[in-house]
């Protein structure tokens, strides 16, 4: 499944966030690594949704 996400250049480097996904974001020193960051976090909401459904 595939996801679109936002990513924005912050005084502490970038923030990400999935706009489909309330809640979930993350964030990165930099462009790559905040979307390896959010991949992750993506990962956990999901898992974290199926658990508690």
């Amino acid at each position: 499944m595939e996801y679109k996400v936002k990513l924005e250049k912050t005084e502490e480097g970038w923030s990400v966030w999935c706009p489909g996904l309330p809640g979930c974001w993350s964030q990165g020193e930099n462009e790559e690594e905040a979307l390896e960051n959010i991949k992750d976090a993506i990962q956990i909401y999901l898992e974290t949704i199926e658990e508690i459904t």
